[in-house]
This record gives C-alpha cells, sequence and structure tokens, in this order.
C-alpha cells in the first residue's frame, strides 16, 4: 500500500473569495484514518517559487501526490503535474473534482503526466487505489477510476455515492494552513449533507455526489462549528447545495447551536421554495446572518429551460420572508442562459432590481459551459454556441458561452457595466472617506479590504521572510515590522501597513520564532490546533 501522499490545492484567486480546501481536508481525513501519512500543501494562500514543488517532494517524499481542481483552477493543476512527474517519475500522479471527473479523455490527452483520474466522490475510491497503487492491473476492479490501458483511456464503473456521511472520519483540518485563512478574515466552510435531486442544465453537483441527499449527524456538524469558533473563525459557510430542503434537519442543527449558547456568524445557499419565516427566524437566532438563492433569470420560460423548478413569485415570496424574519437575502442570476434574447436579459436585470429594492443583494454572472453539465456535454441541444474550451477563461465573468443570435458584446459589456459600478461604489466610499462624510461601516468595509490585501501581498511574496530578522534588544515589536516591511510594499502607506500588521497579531496570524543565530523574526501562523469540543 502506498502510505505517503501530498494533496496539492492550486493557486486560485483571492478575489473568488476562497475558503480552506474542504474536499482535500476530507480526504486527508479518510486516509489518515486508514494509517497514511497526509501532506496538503495549498497554494492559494502559500507562495509557489520555482523550487517549491522540489523542495516539498525532496523533504515528504511522498508515493503518490494528488491534485483538485476546478474549471478555472484546471491548467493550473495540470502544471503542477508535469512538474512533480518532472522531477519524480515514479510518483503516481493523481487527480480529482468535478472538472477531470467529467473531461476524463480530454484531460488524459492534455496531460499524459496524469497517471489515474478519481472520479466523483473520492475518499473510499482514493483509499483503494492507494492499497493497489503498484498493481495497475487491479485498477480495473476499483470503481470511480479512469486511466490508459493498452493505448486507450480505460473508465472502472462509477461508484455509486453511497457513502454514509455519518461513519466518513472528520475533515483533517490540522493540516491545512487555517492560520493564514484566519488572519486574512476568509470564511471558512462546513458540509451538513451531500446530495442533489434537482437537475438544473447548468450545474454538476447531482452527477458530481449523487441525486439522493445523505445527512451528517447534526450532533457532529454543531461539534465542528464550535470547534472552527474556538479557533477564532468569525464566518461559516454551511456549503451544501439544499441546507434548507430538509427542514427537520435545518432546524436540528438551528437548535443545537442555540443550547450550546454559539456566538458566530454563519450563512447557507437556499432554494426559494425551501424557506419559510419560521424556519428563517429560527436560523437567524442560530446566527445565520444570509441566506444566497440561486434565482438565475427573470424570464419564466427560461427558468423552466434550464429545469430550475422554481416560479418568480417564488423568489418574490422568499425575498419578503428574509425580510420579516430580518434575514440579508442574497441572490445570483445567470445571463446567455438558453433562449436568452436582448428582451429577456431586461426582464433578468429589471427583476433583480426591482428584488434589490425589496432588500435583495444580487449579482450577475455570464453562462459556463462546464465539463458535465448538461450545456457543457450537449450545447447544440440548448442552442448554444460555445466559444472558448480554453479553462483559464471559465471564470463566469466573460461569454464564453452564446445563445443563438446573441451578441458577446452584450453580455461583456452587462458584466463590465457591473465590475465598473462595484469599483465606482468603493471609490465613492473612499472620496467620501476624504470629506469624513462615509458612515462607520464604509470606512470599515475599505480598511478591512485594504489590510486583506496587504496581508495577502504579504504572504504570497514571502515578505516576512525577506525582512529579516531583528536583534532581541528593544527590536521586533509591530511598528518595528511595519518599518522594515514598508520597502517592500511600495504601493502602499506606512500606517496602513501598520494597520494591516496590527490586525494580524490580534487574529493571532502572527508568531515569533528564534532563528539560528540567535536572532528574533515574525513568521505566518500556519496549522492550528485541533479544538478539544464537549
Amino acid at each position: 500500500m502506498a502510505d505517503r501522499v501530498l494533496l496539492i490545492n492550486p493557486f486560485y484567486p483571492i478575489s473568488e473569495t476562497p475558503s480552506p480546501p474542504l474536499g482535500l481536508a476530507y480526504l486527508a481525513g479518510a486516509l489518515e484514518a486508514a494509517g497514511v501519512t497526509v501532506r496538503i500543501l495549498d497554494l492559494v494562500v502559500s507562495p509557489q517559487t520555482p523550487n517549491t514543488i522540489a523542495d516539498v517532494l525532496e523533504a515528504f517524499r511522498p508515493d503518490v501526490v494528488g491534485a483538485t481542481a476546478v474549471t478555472m483552477s484546471a491548467e493550473t493543476a495540470f502544471a503542477l503535474i508535469r512538474d512533480v512527474k518532472r522531477i519524480a517519475p515514479d510518483i503516481l500522479t493523481v487527480m480529482g473534482g468535478p472538472h477531470v471527473t467529467f473531461s476524463t479523455e480530454a484531460t488524459l490527452a492534455a496531460v499524459p503526466e496524469l497517471d489515474v483520474i478519481v472520479r466523483g466522490e473520492g475518499e473510499q475510491t482514493l483509499l483503494d487505489l492507494l492499497n493497489d497503487a503498484n498493481r495497475p492491473r487491479r485498477w480495473e476492479t476499483i470503481p470511480g477510476l479512469a486511466y490508459r490501458a493498452n493505448g486507450s483511456v480505460h473508465q472502472t464503473a462509477w461508484r455509486d455515492p453511497a457513502i454514509d456521511l455519518g461513519c466518513l472520519p472528520e475533515p483533517a483540518r490540522h493540516g491545512l494552513p487555517l492560520g493564514r485563512y484566519r488572519t486574512l478574515g476568509m470564511p471558512v466552510s462546513v458540509t451538513t449533507s451531500r446530495g442533489c435531486p434537482f437537475q438544473c442544465v447548468f450545474c454538476v453537483g447531482r452527477r458530481m455526489v449523487g441525486a439522493r441527499v445523505r445527512y451528517r449527524p447534526p450532533e457532529r456538524v454543531v461539534d465542528e462549528i464550535q470547534g472552527l469558533a474556538a479557533l477564532g473563525f468569525r464566518q461559516v459557510n454551511v456549503a451544501d447545495d439544499l441546507f434548507t430542503a430538509n427542514e427537520r434537519h435545518c432546524l436540528t442543527i438551528c437548535d443545537e447551536i442555540i443550547r450550546r449558547g454559539l456566538k458566530i456568524k454563519w450563512s447557507s445557499f437556499a432554494r426559494v421554495d425551501t424557506v419559510s419565516v419560521a424556519l428563517l427566524t429560527r436560523m437567524r437566532e442560530a446566527g445565520c446572518h444570509a441566506v444566497s438563492f440561486g434565482i438565475e433569470s427573470g424570464n419564466p420560460a427560461i427558468l423552466k429551460r434550464i429545469r430550475k423548478k422554481i416560479s418568480l413569485e417564488q423568489a418574490e415570496t422568499a425575498v419578503a420572508m428574509c425580510r420579516q424574519a430580518g434575514m440579508e437575502a442574497h441572490a445570483s442570476f445567470i445571463l446567455g442562459l438558453p433562449g436568452e434574447t436582448a428582451e429577456t436579459l431586461e426582464q433578468t436585470m429589471a427583476f433583480a432590481r426591482r428584488l434589490g429594492e425589496r432588500g435583495l443583494f444580487y449579482g450577475f454572472h455570464l453562462l459556463a459551459p462546464f465539463p458535465g453539465t448538461a450545456i457543457g456535454d450537449d450545447p447544440d441541444a440548448f442552442g448554444l454556441k460555445v466559444l472558448s474550451r480554453h479553462w483559464t477563461d471559465y471564470h463566469a465573468n466573460r461569454a464564453i458561452c452564446l445563445p443563438d443570435g446573441m451578441d458577446p458584446s452584450r453580455l461583456d459589456a452587462i458584466a463590465e457595466e457591473w465590475q465598473t459600478r462595484f469599483l465606482d461604489y468603493l471609490d465613492d466610499i473612499q472620496n467620501r472617506m476624504q470629506s469624513g462624510d462615509a458612515s462607520e461601516d464604509e470606512a470599515a468595509q475599505i480598511h478591512n479590504m485594504n489590510r486583506t490585501a496587504i496581508l495577502y501581498d504579504m504572504m504570497m511574496n514571502e515578505t516576512l521572510e525577506k525582512s529579516g530578522p531583528f536583534d532581541d534588544a528593544g527590536e521586533g515589536g509591530m511598528d518595528d515590522l511595519a518599518r522594515r516591511v514598508a520597502p517592500l510594499l511600495p504601493n502602499w502607506p506606512h500606517g496602513t501597513i501598520g494597520d494591516a500588521l496590527q490586525q494580524a497579531r490580534e487574529r493571532d496570524g502572527l508568531r515569533k520564532v528564534r532563528t539560528s543565530d540567535g536572532k528574533t523574526a515574525w513568521r505566518w501562523v500556519d496549522a492550528l490546533p485541533t479544538p478539544h469540543v464537549r
């Protein structure tokens, strides 16, 4: 059995508000429970230099290297796999996640350095693969794999996503650089269920984790939330596709949070047809401050065509119920859906504006034909033209997929206008800050954004490491550190740098270490201890 595994989270822009990689943590938890030694390399909040991969391989000496990726980060992950194979050709290279699960042949053709793809839910499949890592002739007996055999791509049977979530080991968050995410103020995710019975044409969730919804024991979910609160996280995102669909499950979790007296903000996704004032009120009492709906379109015919199975009236009612319950309502709309015209675009934007006047926070994204979705697998059936199969283009902010007769410049213009409006909004706040007219909340928003940008810049450019050590004779406080790093951050005022460092210190994100020559230096806090709950 292969007993040393390196799992890599490839770089992903901080503008996407990434959270610690929960999927890799679940994989690591399952592997560690089976006696495997695991290391996670998270390149979202850790710098990658030309020597990073070589240094990690030399220090850890894994038998297997695995990487995950969403579509937008697929090319970055492919480059990492190529580096691994170039440095250590005998290491077994593996990838998983929705992108490679549903583009197996294209991926294996494009990345000859990739040995195996784990398709669908990965915990048991990866364990089975490790047991037979050196016996490829037995791989055909393992459900959920894709690999090359006899000059062609071989896919084994699909593994039924029947993992009992109550028996699944806890995610190995101790292997993640949680300290960095906490320092940046990033949210952390939990899941309470897997599965989705719906068949939206733009989503891959049902195919990835199954139509049958499986639930984690509520007490274990709340244990996890309590542990994250104990570690100092201020925001938890419940990442379930259907958290509010099972009211009893949702209420049981809320009641347990209330019973334990936990004080932590959290948010969740919801469908507009699965909420009530009573449910939203209980969620708010348990600390939930916002729910996010996928409304997608303001045109009933398009909603029907994309198999969303909601109505505009249900969306309006859900927003009204959120307001009545004192809950923030957020929603996303997708532009360029099958059947979209200039008229339906205006209907969607007008509907979003109308709901916005009633308290909804909303945003627009452009349709992307992700592998594994109905529109990605057969765009012609939906009257769509795919403009790009370059995965780095799949960030939902430019037109890469068009309905019949639609001009891509129209969609791009809407996305650009939306981005410009947001930037103008930030500029307006900063101008009013200078004149003293901005509210405290507005000023805090700008200050937090600037501090996060500085700290992230410092992390990814190894600014602390480059700033050098301090003598013990009265040196090495936050003011000294701010002066030391200021020349390395020429675009930021000294005072703002100092504020950012002070915030990192208050979040226990910085620690002093002793150097080999007896001096002291500041370093980021990476791993956090596993808290004892109950």
